[in-house]
């Protein structure tokens, strides 16, 4: 029986991706967005003129299809960008990637030191297993440079202490990288981290952020034939004799009853799991009930300085603030600011849904940015002009706890459903970039299409997110 329609659970990347492939297949998408906006974690906001990216999105993929699409939407709107990062610690703002004088300048001469000496003491004494986040790094850099370099900002991020984060995640984020490979980088420059993803110079952008890239992609879907629905919360999903058959959904308080031949979801695996009817196996819920989403907020902030710093964005490792990342969107791309006088950043936030960093009020949240803003030195509080607070839940999946296990065991429960697939970051519960997340939807379109694709492979190799190949 051929396939006519197929019903999209969210507009992230992930969902835009199936439902742009789908209309080009010939097949009627109906895209379903509880949200006000499509892009998920990569939409852009706008606030009086303001544009934000929502996390901050470098383009870079060795993904020739995804690569494909981007430049397909985009066009002469797709920007050459120049990285710039740094890291602040100890007070001082060090390069990163990293340079040999820079570093050495701003660590001092015996602190540098000491991170070569831990780093020989863990090639000779290394934790003989790998069960924490901290055991992976320390292995890898030394103990030392672990405190100082990752630390902070991971605990930041996750809150969690990195003994009870996952190896795993380490190994999928920043495999490739090492102490000798670092110094290596630092020494010779770009010429040394060509083979490592995490050190790239330079990054593809659109024009108007990120935003611009899905709003593009809606445009063309529904050209095409598609149907995107916004503000419509999918309350169940439909199945019978091992085949999804639709979705219940509600829209202004009315819930009605969507059917389709086959169903991609992007919503986290867990709720999908949860809202499954029939539901699930009691062994199946429980498991999903166990996966944890970390979560964050950004405080947008107008500042009437034409020029703060020149970095793409900061990482702040530092436990004084709150702060966990700065971005300067004019330096993404001009046009994100519509003042050449003005400058606007976007402080991020990392908590869980209903902690008291998420239930602080924007004007509590603006002043608190604000005052780290100038405590950092990166902009005096009174050239703050405005400011404007952005929430975005199930930002990023946890790895912690039995995390593994209650995947596998849900992974088994839905490889049995043929029409129905679960894709990006959430719908496998794994860490994935954009691309990735891009990809998984891509492979689940051809798996409805009668191909044979393993979605949840997809980033799984430890040197899949990181390394690459030079041309």
């Amino acid at each position: 029986m051929p396939l006519k329609s197929v019903i999209v659970i969210g507009a992230g990347p992930a969902g835009l991706t199936a439902a742009y492939k789908l209309v080009k297949a010939g097949v009627k998408p109906i895209v379903l967005e509880k949200g006000m906006h499509v892009g998920g974690i990569a939409r852009t906001e706008v606030y009086s003129g303001y544009r934000m990216d929502v996390g901050g999105h470098r383009f870079f993929t060795k993904v020739p299809e995804v690569k494909t699409m981007w430049h397909e939407v985009l066009g002469d709107d797709f920007l050459t960008r120049s990285r710039l990062s740094r890291i602040y610690y100890d007070g001082k703002f060090i390069l990163y990637p990293l340079r040999f004088r820079d570093a050495l300048s701003k660590l001092g001469l015996a602190r540098s030191i000491a991170i070569l000496l831990s780093y020989f003491q863990s090639k000779l004494f290394p934790y003989r297993q790998e069960n924490n986040f901290e055991e992976w790094v320390s292995n890898r850099f030394g103990r030392c440079l672990y405190r100082i370099f990752f630390k902070t900002y991971t605990e930041k991020v996750w809150g969690i202490p990195c003994t009870q984060l996952s190896a795993l995640w380490a190994a999928q984020r920043i495999q490739g990288l090492s102490l000798p490979g670092a110094m290596w980088n630092a020494i010779f420059g770009q010429r040394g981290a060509k083979h490592i993803k995490s050190l790239i110079e330079q990054f593809n952008y659109p024009r108007l952020g990120p935003g611009m890239l899905w709003d593009r992609t809606r445009r063309i879907i529904e050209s095409s034939g598609g149907e995107v629905h916004m503000e419509t919360a999918v309350d169940k999903v439909l199945h019978k004799s091992g085949k999804a058959v639709g979705v219940a959904a509600r829209h202004n308080g009315i819930e009605k009853t969507v059917e389709a031949d086959a169903v991609i979801s992007t919503m986290p695996v867990g709720e999908l799991i949860a809202k499954l009817d029939p539901p699930a196996p009691n062994d199946v819920r429980t498991a999903a009930a166990q996966l944890v989403h970390r979560d964050f907020l950004t405080v947008g902030l107008s500042v009437n300085q034409a020029d703060l710093f020149p970095d793409n964005w900061i990482y702040i490792h530092a436990p004084e603030v709150k702060v966990g990342r700065i971005q300067n969107f004019k330096n993404w791309s001009p046009e994100m600011v519509p003042d050449a006088n003005k400058t606007f950043l976007g402080l991020e936030y990392f908590c869980f849904e209903g902690d008291g960093l998420w239930r602080m009020s924007d004007a509590d949240l603006i002043r608190l940015g604000t005052r780290e803003l100038d405590q950092i030195g990166l902009a005096r509080a009174a050239d703050v002009e405005d400011g404007v607070v952005v929430r975005q839940p199930k930002a990023y999946p946890v790895y912690s706890g039995n995390y593994a296990a209650c995947l596998e065991r849900i992974r088994g429960f839905l490889d049995a459903f043929a029409n129905l697939q679960t894709v990006g970051r959430n719908g496998l519960h794994r860490y994935n970039n954009q691309d990735h997340s891009m990809l998984t939807a891509m492979l689940a379109v051809k798996n409805l299409l009668g191909e044979q694709h393993d979605v949840w492979s997809v980033n799984v190799e430890d040197s899949y997110h990181e390394v690459i190949t030079s041309p």
